[in-house]
């Protein structure tokens, strides 16, 4: 055969794997996962609760935003959602608002934690969230599990706020920090009522009622335990702060879902 009849054959080899390349299906990406229906943005229920998301920034104990915090949004189930608004119509007649700053976790961001609690070389935020607690006992104590009742969707992380309120100001990595029981004008400064510690404190002062939190702050963690259980929220003991809905419409299941608005578009 000569030159021209190899070359020849040569470029129609080539050109018929080029069209079978260009017939060939996209690879098609998975799609994420989505909320079901009984999920809603707590904005969309009551627009007055503030909302801090600490997760999707670095001030929090991993030091960075967390895996699967898209958007800075209170997700929860609709249930829990009212019940928060009925919660925040007696507050805001009181002069106080509610604000969250966790609520549906997905399992990826539980991960991570699980993830930064086996690294014991990262210690980044321990003068602030775990200064007196060893980080290799974070499991052992409970700080720290593999499954989570936020991923459930019911469960929320929150507090009090006393109006009218300036936002709390941004954090800036790197800044000194100090321990979260440290007396409030010491401590990161939140715009909340006193409560003893800050959010996310991995320490027994922490307790809803450890004996050593008294006067206005008990008064405090009082007055958010008392509104909350009266909408049928029930208190984690080991920590003031958290909350989760009962009955919950998905005691069982452990969503993945991403924070973001598209996981809840139109419900």
């Amino acid at each position: 055969m000569t030159r021209l009849g190899t070359a020849l054959r040569a470029l129609v080899a080539a050109a018929t794997a080029l069209l079978s390349v260009a017939a060939a299906p996209a690879a098609q990406a998975t799609p994420e996962p989505r909320a079901p229906q009984e999920f809603v943005a707590l904005r969309s229920v009551d627009p007055t609760i503030i909302q801090e998301m600490r997760y999707t920034t670095a001030h929090n104990f991993v030091g960075e935003p967390v895996d699967g915090y898209r958007q800075p949004l209170c997700i929860l189930t609709r249930p829990a959602a009212q019940a928060l608004h009925r919660a925040q119509v007696r507050l805001l007649r009181q002069g106080y608002s509610l604000k969250v700053y966790d609520c549906y976790r997905p399992q990826r961001a539980v991960d991570h934690f699980v993830r930064w609690a086996k690294d014991l070389r990262d210690e980044r935020m321990k003068a602030e969230f775990y200064p007196l607690v060893d980080k290799s006992r974070l499991f052992a104590d409970g700080y720290i599990a593999e499954k989570s009742g936020h991923s459930r969707g019911s469960t929320v992380d929150l507090t009090i706020v006393k109006l009218p309120a300036l936002p709390t100001r941004p954090y800036v990595p790197g800044e000194t920090l100090v321990p979260c029981y440290a007396p409030q004008e010491e401590r990161f400064p939140d715009n909340s009522l006193d409560m003893g510690t800050g959010f996310d404190c991995f320490d027994t002062l922490s307790h809803t009622d450890d004996p050593r939190v008294q006067g206005v702050q008990r008064a405090n963690r009082q007055l958010l335990k008392s509104t909350l259980a009266a909408q049928g929220f029930v208190n984690l003991p080991e920590e003031w702060w958290h909350f989760t809905y009962k009955p919950e419409p998905f005691p069982d299941t452990y969503f993945d879902f991403p924070v973001a608005r598209r996981s809840v578009a139109g419900h």
